[in-house]
């Protein structure tokens, strides 16, 4: 019973995301999302209690994978730690500055007021990324790459100093995309503040 849900919410999943695609979210509607998989619209609100709910999964389904492999690939034995950091920010910000990934953050941020999106998002996406991040730091503190301190708090440092220069400039829309030159040279100074303050001295 339990594999014919999983089955049957993948495919919900599956025709959401073709909906979406073809129509955008806006235009989109839960009804156009039943009709291409059959069945109610309560068996569809039961997997799914909002359209923006069900937005936020199909599109943290498309990323999830993509920033487990950035972050999972992080290696806390490399020989040039800024060089790993400068790699892994890099890798990241494109990830998450890329067209799907800004809409999701949009949507979070507008509906974290009448619906769970926003908790949900940070249990889905933020926390699993800050401890892979900290478990990272921990292994280079460790072998005395980094000074000793507390991981989590790093880790979230370290993201926080990744996003600091655009983040809110993507957000508002004052930047439409992200130059290649610009991420890498925003990168390459939020790890150099990043070392300042957690570098062994």
């Amino acid at each position: 019973m339990k594999t014919k849900t999983e089955a049957k919410r993948q495919a919900i999943l599956q025709a959401a995301g073709e909906v979406f695609r073809e129509l955008g979210f806006e235009r989109a509607s839960m009804s156009d999302i039943r009709a291409r998989i059959g069945g109610s619209k309560s068996t569809l609100y039961s997997y799914f209690p909002s359209k923006e709910i069900l937005f936020f999964e199909v599109m943290h389904n498309a990323k999830a994978l993509e920033l487990e492999a950035i972050t999972g690939s992080l290696n806390p034995d490399a020989e040039d730690l800024q060089q790993e950091l400068m790699r892994f920010g890099q890798n990241f910000l494109a990830v998450l500055y890329s067209p799907d990934a800004i809409a999701v953050r949009r949507l979070t941020i507008a509906q974290s007021q009448h619906f769970d999106i926003g908790k949900l998002s940070f249990e889905r996406a933020t926390v699993p990324i800050e401890k892979q991040v900290a478990d990272f730091l921990k292994k280079a503190m460790k072998r005395g790459a980094l000074r000793t301190a507390d991981t989590k708090i790093a880790a979230i440092h370290l993201l926080s100093l990744l996003e600091s220069e655009l983040l809110q400039r993507v957000l508002l829309g004052v930047i439409e995309s992200v130059r290649p030159e610009a991420l890498s040279a925003a990168v390459r100074r939020a790890v150099d503040a990043f070392l300042n303050g957690y570098a062994r001295r």
